[in-house]
């Protein structure tokens, strides 16, 4: 009676939350990587060198790390409904407001602010997230929502293309910062969509019934008490936990390659190609939809075995394999391509199954304060690995050395993912409820 009653339970919660909250993510992380397509038009009119619109995507993430771990602990003391809600309708109206950028100095400071406002946004995320899902259904419901930042590139990156040729010059406005306005507008309204339809806990959600709602709080306390067994809940233990640090890294040199392909895709196709803006778009949507599917895959294998080392580094190392053979063939671009979507799909399948990892052994403010640690160290990479590839491109004649790049830090991520010290399979607490 008990796994029928966990399934049904389990696919309600899906059923109320995961397609908000896809919807969320999808629009947070279009609203972070749109700077990639904006740069087509955007770099000639403020005058952008490559090293130039590599600082303008990183300081995005100095104001994101400044605040990063106290936003998620208020996030904690408040809520996922009332501090999501707030997060995101301030960065609705700043994404809007970088219509207003006319000089790369605007462009700067418009950028920082966006990181204060989106700070503590994803942590928070698979924050609340833990707090609804048992470990065993943990890894599949959070690539589920993962998903959503490549289904923001398949489909933004056409979206952001068209926008920005077929708006172009409407209202004295060029197509970047029309673009910037229409994919801002949505932040705003599903932050107010948030407050008004999610639950902070399961302990207060009346579209469960009774014995569902006591199956699942009870669960959820058992887990964490497990969690603190295998580590801690208390946050100042989490903080200095050598684990942490150590997903905190493996999260940076992942980040190298993760950031390098959102931030700078666009004009990787542009130089691969020589396509217009509204073909580049279209075609930048290709590499993660394959990440997609990888993604979605390996999320639910590694739930189903319970296994989660080999289901974060084998994937990765495919990563930096086909990041390698890209840089290898660039003068060839089809073969350059593939390899790239063979490489987006290592490393979209390995991050599904990375963000199940730290909530096996934190709960309670460890979970909340630990996740923003490793997502605050991790964040370095998006602060440091655009403006790195934009130098190495000043200075080099292709993207060729910039792919490098970015698959080194895949490879650590690979090989710290293999001696990572966490079992290789866990095991959910199986007390029952009576």
């Amino acid at each position: 009676m008990l796994p029928d009653l966990e399934n049904a339970v389990v696919r309600k919660v899906t059923r109320r939350l995961v397609p908000l909250l896809f919807a969320i993510y999808f629009v947070n992380f279009l609203d972070r990587v749109n700077i990639g397509f904006a740069a087509l038009q955007m770099n000639d009119e403020l005058g952008l060198k490559p090293a130039m619109y590599g600082l303008a995507a990183s300081i995005f993430y100095a104001g994101y790390i400044l605040f990063e771990i106290p936003s998620n602990l208020l996030l904690q003391r408040f809520g996922g409904r009332t501090w999501l809600a707030r997060i995101m309708i301030t960065w609705g109206v700043i994404s809007i407001a970088q219509a207003a950028i006319t000089s790369p100095h605007h462009l700067y400071g418009v950028r920082f602010l966006l990181g204060i406002a989106e700070a503590g946004f994803f942590p928070g995320l698979i924050y609340y997230l833990t707090c609804w899902y048992p470990q065993a259904h943990r890894a599949k419901a959070i690539g589920k929502v993962y998903s959503a930042n490549t289904i923001a590139v398949i489909v933004g990156a056409p979206l952001s293309g068209l926008l920005m040729s077929s708006m172009h010059g409407l209202g004295g406005l060029s197509g970047w910062k029309w673009m910037f306005i229409v994919e801002g507008i949505p932040a705003v309204v599903l932050g107010i969509a948030a407050f008004l339809y999610l639950t902070d806990a399961p302990s207060k959600a009346a579209w469960l019934s009774d014995a569902e709602r006591t199956w699942l709080t009870e669960k959820m306390k058992r887990e964490d008490r497990a969690a603190a067994s295998l580590g801690t809940s208390e946050l100042l233990p989490a903080l200095t936990s050598p684990i942490v640090w150590l997903l905190g890294l493996l999260y940076f040199s992942l980040g190298i390659g993760f950031n390098g392909i959102t931030m700078w895709l666009p004009q990787l196709i542009k130089q691969l190609s020589g396509l217009p803006i509204a073909a580049i778009g279209l075609v930048s949507a290709v590499p993660f939809v394959v990440g997609t599917a990888a993604m979605l895959v390996n999320g639910k294998h590694s739930d189903k075995t319970r296994e989660r080392r080999w289901h974060l580094a084998i994937p990765l190392a495919v990563g930096a394999i086909g990041m390698i053979a890209s840089a290898a063939a660039w003068s060839n671009p089809v073969v350059a391509f593939v390899f790239l979507c063979i490489a987006t799909a290592g490393l979209m399948g390995g991050l599904s199954v990375f963000w199940s990892i730290p909530s096996a052994f934190l709960s309670g403010a460890a979970a909340a304060g630990g996740l923003a640690l490793v997502n605050t160290i991790g964040s370095v990479s998006g602060l440091s690995a655009p403006y790195l590839i934009g130098l190495i491109r000043d200075r080099t004649a292709d993207f060729s050395a910039p792919i490098y790049f970015m698959a080194s830090g895949i490879a650590v991520a690979a090989v710290l993912a293999a001696v990572l010290p966490f079992p290789d399979r866990f095991e959910p607490a199986r007390a029952s409820v009576h």
